[in-house]
């Protein structure tokens, strides 16, 4: 491991963009793309296990990818099953709990039962989260956070002075990602700056690392320079403080 990943994030969430496109570039159908990304997915796990990252959420199929051609989503969900049924003994060899954030309600019953058989087996791994974001918007899930607080005072459940107190931990506890710490860092890969309706809350002082890379192409190097641009910078959560650079050019060590 380099010497800069001593200071692990503890949480790496990654959107895998570019399966599509990487596969057209190719003149090959969009699904050898996204087969290809789950050998990629399988990959980056076993890094991630490896070295120590405690959680890593994978934006798996957005609530928006539901309007894809019906013909690629039963394919993606498909491949989805058979990813969990093929990579179940790697979580159970590496004591990796899998977890879902999103809703769940849209998946066809037999993915459901495959995410939810997965969940209860590796129940109790403590080493490594794998969280899959899937059918997830986070828009969807703040509004639907919104709802269930606003139900849960009508029921009493929470009580007015406990809606008066409600705070930022409060609420994120109503979130899918309900008690995972925050994402420290987000990969993107395939050329695209934005975050395209991911982790919108949890994201809020999180560092974005964006790469052109297509999705199938991103390997364990990759990921490790990914990780080594984290460590190199300084996190202040809006504080007051100077940067490593701005401490460089003020000794001299950097002209500008």
């Amino acid at each position: 491991m380099n010497k800069k990943e001593k200071n692990l994030p503890k949480h790496i969430a990654i959107i895998m963009d570019g399966n599509g496109r990487w596969a057209q570039k190719r003149k090959q159908p969009r699904t050898f793309g996204h087969k290809k990304g789950a050998d990629v997915v399988r990959d980056i796990i076993t890094e991630a296990r490896k070295i120590g990252i405690k959680v890593l959420t994978l934006y798996t199929f957005s609530s928006e990818n539901w309007g894809r051609d019906p013909k690629e989503v039963y394919f993606l969900m498909n491949l989805l099953e058979k990813f969990l049924l093929s990579e179940l003994e790697l979580m159970r060899e590496n004591d990796i709990r899998f977890i879902v954030s999103g809703d769940l309600t849209k998946l066809p019953a037999s993915t459901y039962k495959k995410v939810q058989n997965t969940i209860k087996d590796t129940g109790t791994h403590k080493s490594m989260v794998l969280n899959l974001a899937l059918s997830y918007g986070a828009r969807q899930e703040i509004l639907q956070a919104v709802k269930k607080i606003a139900e849960d005072y009508k029921t009493d459940r929470l009580s007015k002075r406990q809606m008066n107190k409600l705070g930022q931990d409060e609420f994120s506890n109503y979130l899918y990602t309900a008690g995972l710490p925050d994402p420290d860092l987000m990969i993107r890969t395939g050329g695209d700056i934005r975050i395209s309706n991911f982790l919108l809350w949890q994201m809020a002082y999180t560092e974005m690392y964006f790469t052109e890379k297509m999705w199938p192409e991103f390997s364990i190097a990759d990921l490790h320079d990914a990780i080594n641009t984290f460590t190199s910078v300084e996190r202040r959560f809006g504080r007051e403080g100077k940067s490593k650079t701005q401490n460089k050019i003020e000794k001299g060590a950097l002209s500008c």
